[in-house]
C-alpha cells in the first residue's frame, strides 16, 4: 500500500512507522489518521511483523493535533490516533524522537514501551486551550504513573523532560538521540526473537487484567497458560532446552 503521510517498511520481523510530515512537527490531521489506521490494519494481516515501531520524521515526535481540525468537535467527531495502535496483538514500540505533545503523547501513551532521545519534551498542553486530553490521555497517564503526576502534567500543562519522564515511569528507557534507532532495534529485535504468541497471549493478559478483579485477572492468566500448552512454539521451546540451542519459533 502507498502512503502519503507516513512511511513503512518491513526490516525482518519489525515493522516500522514513521509519521512524515516534519513541516508541521508531525501534527496530526485527518489523512495521517486514516493511513496509520491503514497500516495497523495491514500490520495486523501480516503473521511476519511480530514487532512494530513508530516514531516522527525530523527532529520531533508529533506535536499533536493539527490547528486545522475543528477543536470545537466532540471526542467521537475527532479522528484517534491512539485507537488503532492501542488495538494491535504485538509490542508497539513508541522511538521518541523529539517532543511528544497533546495527541502526539497519547499516540505514544497507546505503545507498549517508550524509548525516549534525552532532547525530547513530553506534556498534555490542552487545559491551556480550555479543553482536556480526549484521545486516552485521562486514563493510561495515571495507568503509568499515578493519579498524582498525572494531574500534575494534565493540569498543569508544562511538558516534562525525558529525564523526569523516564524518573516517573513514563517511559522505559532514555538515549542520547544519536543512539535511539539502535537502542529501538535491539528492543525490538530481543522482543521479536520470543514466542509470538506467547508474547500475544502476555500483552493480553497484562491489558485485560487491568480492566478485571485480581481474581479475574489470575484466572485470564491461567487459561491463557493452558492455551500456551498446546502451541508448536512451545513444543519448540522444551526441545531447543534440552537441546542446548537458540529455539526457532513460527508463531503457531
Amino acid at each position: 500500500m502507498c502512503y502519503e503521510v507516513i512511511v513503512y517498511q518491513k526490516r525482518g520481523l519489525v515493522g516500522n512507522i514513521t509519521l512524515n510530515r516534519p513541516e508541521t512537527k508531525n501534527a496530526i490531521n485527518a489523512r495521517l489518521v486514516q493511513e496509520l489506521v491503514d497500516v495497523c490494519a495491514e500490520v495486523s494481516q501480516d503473521e511476519d511483523i511480530r514487532v512494530v515501531t513508530i516514531t516522527g520524521a525530523g527532529d520531533t515526535f508529533c506535536v499533536g493535533t493539527d490547528r486545522a481540525l475543528p477543536s470545537e468537535a466532540l471526542p467521537s467527531e475527532l479522528p484517534s490516533v491512539a485507537a488503532p495502535v492501542a488495538k494491535l496483538d504485538r509490542p508497539v514500540i513508541a522511538a521518541i524522537n523529539g517532543d511528544a505533545l497533546g495527541q502526539g503523547l497519547e499516540l505514544a501513551l497507546a505503545c507498549d514501551f517508550r524509548i525516549a532521545a534525552e532532547t525530547a519534551r513530553l506534556g498534555l498542553p490542552q487545559i491551556a486551550s480550555g479543553l482536556i486530553p480526549w484521545d486516552g490521555g485521562t486514563q493510561r497517564l495515571p495507568r503509568l504513573v499515578g493519579r498524582a503526576k498525572a494531574l500534575e502534567i494534565i493540569l498543569l500543562g508544562e511538558p516534562i523532560s525525558a529525564k523526569e519522564a523516564y524518573r516517573v515511569g513514563l517511559v522505559n528507557k532514555v538515549v542520547k538521540l544519536v543512539e535511539l534507532p539502535l537502542a529501538v532495534a535491539n528492543v525490538a529485535r530481543e522482543m521479536a526473537s520470543g514466542a509470538p504468541v506467547a508474547v500475544k497471549y502476555a500483552k493480553e493478559a497484562v491489558d485485560k487484567g487491568l480492566e478485571l478483579t485480581l481474581e479475574q485477572g489470575l484466572r485470564l492468566e491461567a487459561d491463557l497458560y493452558s492455551l500456551l500448552q498446546t502451541t508448536q512454539d512451545r513444543i519448540e521451546g522444551i526441545a531447543a532446552f534440552r537441546e542446548k540451542r537458540p529455539p526457532t519459533f513460527e508463531g503457531k
